[in-house]
């Protein structure tokens, strides 16, 4: 095993491991402001597995797909978040 695969496997283990998490804390809370930080976290550890995914393939469709990845997490996390600005605050 070279070094280029030990470092995708170290990736591809972290990005699911960070997954796993961010997924369980989305679905416990207790706030909603930990929900959308959880939220872009699931968007950041998909964008790790695209990247080696691109990696381990050699396919620069996989890096096409991370971009959009990025694109559509940043713009959830900031209309999730703008909700959460415009709610009452007793709904936490």
């Amino acid at each position: 095993m070279n070094t280029g695969e030990l470092m995708v496997m170290l990736i591809v283990g972290g990005a699911l491991l960070a997954l796993f998490m961010a997924l369980a804390r989305m679905l416990r809370g207790p706030t909603q402001a930990d929900r959308v930080v959880a939220l872009e976290l699931v968007f950041s550890a998909n964008l790790a597995l695209a990247t080696a995914a691109a990696l381990t393939s050699g396919r620069v469709l996989f890096l096409d797909v991370a971009i959009g990845l990025a694109v559509v997490g940043f713009v959830a996390t900031i209309v999730w978040a703008r909700l959460i600005d415009a709610s009452p605050e007793d709904a936490e």
